[in-house]
């Protein structure tokens, strides 16, 4: 089992690259915010736990989100692998999912992190402001509040997995084939070793 995590700030390419990997080598996507709405939308007791925190405004908890990743993993058998979006975010959730996948005999293989320059994430998420309908898309302030939240909450899951030499920088500008490539040669490169 190949598992993967993609990292990179808003409007860095993230949602286009991940279809893109997870046609080419069969990974099942592992959104948590999908998780969340989906357990939530089948009134499972996951869901349900989660919604009880929603519902007062408060994070849903680490321990609750890893029940969920766990569940995704078990009715997924036939996957070749997983790509992690969205999570983990924090050093603790790191850390609970390096256990959770140990557990399950697996672990993450490589750490993808998109880099792309403030100048060009700010231009790219006003372009997507056009059209998308998203506030957040709309306001350089906000734009540039989001990269800042981003990289200071990524930046330790980037060193904790920067200790097991897990992290890997790609360049997220230039087409989108040329970054697909770049993202696509150093999973082979993982895969291979």
């Amino acid at each position: 089992m190949f598992n993967l995590i993609l990292f990179g700030p808003p409007g860095s390419g993230k949602g286009t690259q991940s279809e893109r990997l997870i046609s080419k080598y069969g990974l099942k996507h592992l959104s948590t915010g999908d998780l969340l709405r989906s357990e939530i939308a089948g009134q499972t007791p996951l869901g349900m736990a989660a919604r009880s925190y929603m519902d007062k405004g408060q994070l849903v908890p680490d321990e609750v989100v890893i029940e969920m990743i766990s569940s995704a993993l078990d009715n997924n058998p036939q996957a070749n692998g997983f790509l992690f979006d969205g999570f983990p975010r924090t050093n603790a959730q790191a850390e609970a999912l390096d256990k959770l996948l140990t557990q399950k005999g697996t672990e993450i293989a490589i750490v993808l992190a998109l880099q792309v320059s403030q100048k060009e994430l700010v231009k790219r998420l006003l372009n997507r402001g056009l059209t998308s309908g998203r506030s957040d898309d709309v306001d350089e302030e906000i734009i540039s509040a989001r990269i800042a939240e981003y990289e200071m909450k990524t930046a330790a899951v980037a060193d904790h997995y920067k200790k097991y030499d897990k992290v890997v920088y790609v360049k997220g500008e230039g087409t989108i084939d040329e970054i697909f490539d770049a993202l696509s040669d150093e999973i082979d490169s993982r895969k291979t070793a």
